[in-house]
């Protein structure tokens, strides 16, 4: 009775952590995974259906409803909706003054997407956590794990899109010599020591999207496992968990959005200063 209620509970976990996954697969060829063995087999050449479709949709409904409210911007007292897009824009204009020092009309834009998207997708966590998944099977679709973030390919995209930023506008504003000279002789300006320099200078660079990019996945991605584990609980017992647990998440959820911008800020920043 304990084994199966144990191997219940691993398929339960199983099953909510697995992607709609679809690949190429050696023997079926082009296909969906209908396991994790399915998603080894596939590899490099396979995608995260939901993923990609909860990010898209989010990001398509942020910038509908960013562009509607432009639109019908009123300068008399501001809806409520108005009023929630004014202060985002404004709170993210505020940090990019302050926090970017070099010269560009991109930055400001950048954040507050970044900002705002990573915080719709986070929010998908607030609804329970078999909702979509009950869903997604009464429509026949097998698996369904929708928070965005809580996927590492989906973090790690979007760290490396901001890497690649990071290089472009550290070779366009110091020039591939000035970018080389840069990483050579920081921190210490001798010739015997570019070796050292270049081993130091080329870690952090690359640390940069890693850090960028494994922090947000790791808590969303703790987050949604803790909310599983309750999800196997008793009833009762579930609330007395999944409430507080739900409410810690409203800090949670803001904040790695918000450090993942901040980072950003100020990767670009320091990618646009002279040394």
């Amino acid at each position: 009775m304990v084994a199966s209620e144990s191997s219940a509970s691993s398929a339960y976990i199983n099953h909510h952590l697995q992607n709609l996954t679809f690949g190429l697969h050696p023997e079926r060829g082009w296909s969906l995974a209908h396991s994790s063995a399915d998603v080894q087999a596939m590899g490099f050449w396979s995608i995260h259906l939901d993923s990609m479709f909860w990010s898209i949709l989010i990001g398509v409904a942020f910038l509908w409803l960013f562009r509607r409210v432009a639109k019908s911007m009123t300068t008399g007292v501001p809806g409520r909706t108005q009023n929630i897009v004014e202060m985002a824009v404004v709170f993210v204009g505020d940090l990019v003054r302050n926090t970017f020092h070099g010269n560009s009309n991109l930055i400001a834009p950048l954040a507050l997407t970044i900002f705002v998207w990573i915080l719709l997708m986070n929010s998908i966590k607030f609804l329970p956590v078999d909702l979509i998944p009950s869903i997604a099977a009464l429509l026949g679709v097998e698996y369904m794990k929708p928070v965005p973030t809580a996927d590492p390919n989906v973090t790690m995209g979007m760290a490396l899109s901001v890497f690649a930023l990071i290089l472009y506008y550290s070779i366009k504003i110091k020039g591939i010599g000035g970018f080389s000279r840069e990483l050579a002789f920081t921190p210490f300006n001798h010739w015997a020591l570019v070796p050292f320099n270049l081993v130091l200078e080329l870690i952090g660079l690359l640390v940069k999207p890693l850090s960028l990019g494994l922090r947000l996945f790791g808590n969303m991605f703790a987050g949604e496992v803790i909310f599983i584990l309750i999800a196997l609980l008793p009833f009762w017992i579930q609330w007395a968990l999944d409430v507080p647990w739900a409410i810690f998440h409203i800090l949670v959820i803001p904040l790695q959005a918000f450090i993942f911008m901040m980072l950003t800020i100020v990767y670009l920043s320091q990618a646009h200063e002279k040394h």
